[in-house]
């Protein structure tokens, strides 16, 4: 599969040969502002400086590249000349990355959701010289309406009070500060310890949630949210198959996934998920990807898979995963962050739309395909002439006409009407498929981010390590493998065993963050289960002891999002929702259960144990807030438990035991090899019982140990399997 190619360097000027101080900088999405006549500056010492000098508020921008509404936002205010002049005249613009900087996001939409009930991105905040919230919102339009006031009056309203009523405002801010940093440093609540009732409320609390009909959790928009997924899985694991707690728990999560995996969110010809579905059938998508949503939901349909054995699942799973080796994976072998939702129509269009790369008319599928083969397209994904968007889910009328592909009839339902087989429809579908794919390549590409973000590899790595697992597919391993060491090798200060956050054209100069941590660990753990090499476990060894020393809470417990040395931070926050992505603590609290499973280490359980009781109180109130943090919780209440096989790497023998374990879901179980290499060694240092584990009778041998204690070794899979949990 060839890598989609490497992009250029710098994003094109949207207008003028005008630059502003953030034509200086990596990220894609403040390039993409360096020509506003906005004066705008990177966060950093000189904006301050300004601010404090002239005595200005500032006005922070924050939105990252793929963003729809910020490129709204961008359109209709920053490229006005008037509106710049606003704007440069009485304040100080700072334009922020989240994705690049989240720890400036974070504390800002902590006070935007507090003071507004709600946040989102652009998010548009204006701060004291001292970068002290005081007023706060999200996207403001040009003139008042959507029920909001026009962004140039806010700005006069804002320039005004300022000059009016400092004083005030700067106590406001100061207030403000205080009770958020009071909320974040709340203690854990000693009588609300987590345990396994928890995991029974946040079922049941899913289950009140769940949408019996489309499936998902709650209404339009629908958001995937593979976490909760993550959860699900395990959740049906303990309660056991046969039992109603578990059986519903699997019906859920793998009902949810059909259901996507039919929808417009989907992607039907290239392969890969958008963000999320406007409506609530997954039918109209918000046409976005990002990777860590192609990572966590290849993972959930190999999960799937696993479990269930359906080719369904495995064939989602490898879309997802060849789209992102496709469109998403540099030459170097790092993963790029996203794709726009934005485009243009062709190559004559001025003026970029939404979902345009992606949509179809009828007759343009008609004119391609020609009969029969267009009849039985459209009949299966639903093509119709006048278009086939919900109403209510084109707002703005973009999608007019158009038709987002969804699966509307299954292959029977589709044999049946034609009076085929479905044999010659399926082969039917995959040959227009495959023409209309050719045909949308050539179409003018959405943007591009084609920044490589740490955590985000870390989620990506994981899931081709578990597809190779599952599916014993070695390209699949080889990517894992390629972007690992690219991490390794461009984002990890070896001298200092710390991370960087991003890459594009070089690293830059941002440390690494939480996440970058707790998501890379978790892929090398992953890596060396599908490998068995184990300098992926030493560096995740080494990794968790700087997370260790960076990023934990002595008083509290759990992990700050950020390492605190940064002045310009206001408030050390932690993350306490799992949400597109899982939150450090949830991640790492899991790591450690597994590390200390791996090196035979009560005080990594003990630090995992303190994560999740830091949370005790949030998982009280509202456990499926942190869906990821209850896997973590469920793996520490099960019994330990190893699978050890104990046999040349490369032997027949040993991989077929390895494809035994593999084909079982087996979410509380650590898998090593013992083979006599120098792998061994490193896991004798401290699992001495290792040292006794070798083949038997000159055959691999597997070891299944509960809570220390090891059943007799078996050498075959049938054996195997009878040990194995169902």
């Amino acid at each position: 599969m060839t890598p989609r190619p490497t992009p250029t360097a710098k994003i094109q000027p949207a207008q003028s040969a005008h630059a502003n101080r953030l034509i200086g900088e990596k990220s894609p999405y403040l390039l993409q502002h360096a020509h506003n006549p906005v004066d705008w500056y990177p966060w950093g010492e000189e904006a301050f400086a300004k601010a404090r000098n002239e005595n200005k508020p500032i006005f922070l921008s924050i939105g990252y590249s793929t963003c729809h509404w910020c490129h709204v936002m961008e359109r209709e205010e920053f490229e006005k000349p008037d509106v710049a002049a606003v704007m440069n005249a009485g304040f100080v613009n700072i334009k922020v990355d989240r994705e690049e900087r989240p720890d400036v996001d974070r504390v800002y939409m902590a006070f935007v959701q507090a003071t507004t009930g709600g946040g989102g991105w652009p998010m548009s905040v204006w701060l004291t010289p001292e970068l002290k919230p005081f007023v706060g919102g999200t996207y403001f339009p040009p003139e008042d309406r959507y029920g909001q006031p026009g962004f140039t009056k806010v700005l006069k309203r804002i320039a005004e009070a300022w000059e009016k009523d400092q004083g005030k405002i700067v106590e406001s801010g100061d207030q403000i500060v205080a009770a958020l940093a009071k909320a974040s440093a709340s203690p854990p609540d000693e009588t609300a310890r987590p345990n396994e009732k928890i995991l029974t409320t946040a079922a049941d609390q899913l289950s009140h949630q769940f949408d019996q009909a489309e499936g998902g959790f709650g209404g339009a928009p629908k958001f995937p949210r593979p976490v909760t997924l993550n959860f699900l899985f395990h959740r049906s694991a303990r309660a056991g198959a046969n039992s109603d707690a578990g059986q519903q728990a699997l019906m859920m999560s793998l009902f949810t996934l059909r259901k996507m995996a039919a929808g417009g969110m989907h992607d039907q010809l290239g392969g890969g998920f958008h963000r999320y579905s406007v409506d609530a059938l997954w039918r109209v998508p918000h046409f976005e990807k990002m990777l860590y949503d192609q990572a966590q939901l290849a993972s959930a349909y190999v999960t799937a898979f696993q479990i269930t054995r359906e080719p369904a699942f495995e064939k989602v799973a490898r879309d997802t995963l060849d789209y992102v080796r496709r469109d998403l994976s540099s030459p170097e072998g790092g993963f790029y962050s996203a794709e726009d939702a934005d485009s243009l129509p062709n190559e004559a269009s001025i003026e970029k739309k939404e979902g345009a790369f992606y949509v179809w008319t009828k007759e343009e599928i008609d004119e391609v395909l020609g009969t029969p083969a267009a009849a039985i397209f459209n009949f299966r994904y639903g093509v119709e002439a006048r278009g086939n968007t919900p109403e209510g889910s084109d707002p703005h009328s973009e999608l007019r006409n158009q038709n987002v592909l969804f699966v509307q009839h299954s292959l029977a339902e589709t044999a049946k009407h034609f009076e085929l087989n479905e044999e010659e429809i399926a082969e039917s579908l995959g040959q227009s498929s495959m023409q209309l794919l050719a045909i949308r390549q050539k179409r003018p590409r959405p943007h591009l981010d084609d920044k490589i973000i740490t955590a985000w590899n870390g989620l990506m790595i994981s899931a081709y390590a578990r597809a190779a697992q599952v599916f014993g597919d070695g390209q699949f391993l080889t990517a894992a493998t390629k972007a690992a060491g690219f991490l390794r090798q461009k984002l990890y200060r070896e001298s200092e065993q710390t991370l960087l956050r991003s890459y594009r054209g070089g690293p830059a100069e941002i440390l690494g963050f939480a996440d970058d941590y707790a998501f890379y660990i978790q892929s090398l753990i992953d890596l060396y289960e599908a490998s068995f090499d184990v300098q992926w476990l030493r560096l995740a060894e080494q990794l968790q002891a700087t997370q260790d020393r960076l990023f934990w809470d002595e008083t509290n417990g759990g992990y700050f999002t950020s390492t605190g040395k940064d002045a310009s931070i206001l408030l050390r926050m932690k993350e306490d929702n799992d949400n597109a992505e899982p939150a450090p603590s949830s991640v790492a609290a899991l790591n450690l259960f597994r590390l200390a499973q791996i090196r035979n280490a009560p005080e990594m359980r003990e630090r995992a144990e303190e994560t999740i009781a830091a949370f005790g109180r949030a998982l009280q109130h509202y456990p499926t807030a942190l869906p990821q943090l209850l896997v973590a919780l469920d793996f520490g209440l099960t019994k330990p438990r190893q699978i050890i096989i104990a046999g040349r790497s490369d032997g027949a023998d040993t991989r077929a035991l390895l494809a035994e374990v593999r084909q079982h879901y087996l979410p509380d179980t650590i898998v090593l090899l013992a083979d006599g290499s120098e792998g061994q060694q490193y896991l004798q240092e401290k699992l001495e019982e290792i040292r006794e584990m070798k083949p038997g009778a000159g055959k691999a041998a597997a070891y299944v140990c509960e809570n220390f204690t090891c059943h007799s070794p078996v050498t075959s899979p049938e054996e195997l399997a009878k040990l194995l949990p169902k």
